[in-house]
């Protein structure tokens, strides 16, 4: 167990990965010391109340859907597109609540995942090497000198960014976009519109049936607030630790210290390592911690990481997000599995079916396979109902935008497609159809697993 003291900085005194190389330390220094004067995005009265809500996830009485953006665009910021993330989230949610009949804890991918981690510090065109691009948080996409160059005022720009994000989504929350009977609207009018409206008909059907029961029974919007409000939590790859340093406040009740950038953060493939720099700085705030694990993760790692992360075994600190790949599964999951499993700890496992499925097609396009995405999730499924343990999540890149990034699903997107409205700064995302498609098949695995 790690006895070190920690403090929000005891980081850099670690070896450290996925970090951009600043050309003007002084200031990067000005960046983080205005950062650290800013008011935080979140609170840690909202980051307890995820951990609460994720404990139940943990137990298997609730499921955990997080979604949103590959990364998030300076260039793509604007209402309309927050509202449609927001809105295909609350159409996914209500699908897997029914189906599971249980509470579905909602986390974005939203106002903050601006940073990316990449496999190469370098990228190469018509022979031309520059900086790899790192994000918005970071540098340009634009492949010139000046744009790859890392600009430290792109931290504070995330940070305004983020501000106006979480003050749209809470609107969106409170002010009656979330109403049940809305949402529920939404889906019908997908389903009919659907090519494969009849596979979904029965569901919505159901579905419909309830809320019209509910209704009868003098349930209503008006007397019942859980109908007409919803929580969304955020969260986002904790990349940039100077950023993250920066929004990190101590509790003056508790004296808990918390990452006030987000509710949750998690911690991706590359940057996992457990004597690193991103593992030293989760260890100490107390915000729920997400872990990608790959097909490369040991047994032994991921061991020392939970007790590093989670020493005292708390219910909805730990995320396990699991990204194998559709092929790798059912042959790489179980071991995992079985080792969290007699280690007692309490975790939620989840299923990120996005990472592992990235091919590059014919004309170029990176992308993924619906029919890719849909056999890992369901092979993450048969893993935990054989092992006897709670699949209690899904993770994807997504967008409410109608974009031509993945193929596949019910519209038939082609490889011949993707150029249309291929618009991601990064890894190809589903669109919202795709999304609430996806939604709609798992249903019957959701209630088979919840059986």
């Amino acid at each position: 167990m790690t006895t070190k003291i920690w403090t929000p900085s005891s980081w850099r005194d670690k070896p450290i990965v996925q970090q951009p190389q600043y050309p003007d330390a002084a200031a990067l220094n000005k960046a983080e010391s205005t950062l650290s004067q800013m008011p935080p995005l979140v609170f840690a009265g909202e980051i307890n109340q995820l951990k609460t809500d994720l404990a139940q996830v943990a137990q298997g009485k609730a499921f955990l859907l997080q979604g949103g953006d590959c990364a998030e665009s300076f260039s793509e910021f604007n209402a309309d597109k927050i509202r449609d993330t927001f809105k295909v989230l609350m159409q996914m949610a209500i699908v897997m609540t029914f189906s599971a009949s249980c509470p579905v804890v909602k986390v974005g991918r939203i106002a903050g995942q601006y940073a990316k981690p990449r496999s190469s510090d370098m990228e190469t065109a018509n022979g031309v090497e520059l900086p790899s691009y790192r994000g918005d948080i970071v540098n340009g996409i634009e492949f010139t000198e000046s744009a790859r160059q890392a600009d430290p005022e792109r931290l504070v720009t995330a940070y305004h960014q983020a501000a106006s994000t979480l003050n749209l989504l809470r609107a969106f929350s409170r002010g009656g976009f979330a109403d049940l009977q809305q949402v529920h609207a939404w889906n019908q009018s997908f389903v009919t519109n659907s090519p494969l409206s009849n596979k979904y008909q029965d569901l919505a059907d159901q579905i419909d049936q309830t809320m019209r029961f509910m209704e009868a029974c003098g349930i209503t919007a008006q007397n019942t607030p859980q109908l007409h409000e919803t929580s969304l939590y955020t969260s986002h790859e904790a990349l940039l630790l100077g950023y993250e340093e920066a929004l990190t406040r101590q509790d003056s009740l508790s004296g808990n210290w918390y990452d006030c950038s987000a509710h949750m953060l998690w911690i991706g493939d590359r940057t996992r390592q457990p004597d690193h720099a991103h593992v030293e700085f989760l260890r100490g705030v107390k915000n729920p911690i997400g872990i990608k694990v790959g097909p490369s993760t040991k047994i032994e790692d991921l061991e020392q990481l939970l007790e590093t992360l989670n020493p005292e075994n708390e219910a909805g600190r730990i995320t396990l997000i699991a990204r194998m790949g559709a092929d790798k599964i059912t042959e790489c999951l179980p071991s995992l599995v079985r080792a969290v499993k007699a280690s007692g700890q309490q975790v939620i496992w989840s299923s990120d079916p996005m990472h592992g499925n990235t091919i590059k097609a014919s004309s170029g396009y990176k992308t993924r396979s619906v029919d890719s995405i849909l056999r890992e999730m369901k092979g993450f499924f048969e893993v935990h109902k054989a092992e006897g343990t709670h699949a209690g999540g899904v993770h994807f890149e997504m967008t409410g935008q109608n974009v031509t990034e993945c193929i596949g699903g019910a519209y038939m997107i082609s490889e011949q497609d993707l150029g249309d409205r291929y618009h991601t700064h990064c890894d190809p995302r589903l669109n919202g159809e795709q999304a609430l498609e996806l939604a709609f098949l798992i249903a019957d695995t959701l209630k088979a697993a919840r059986a």
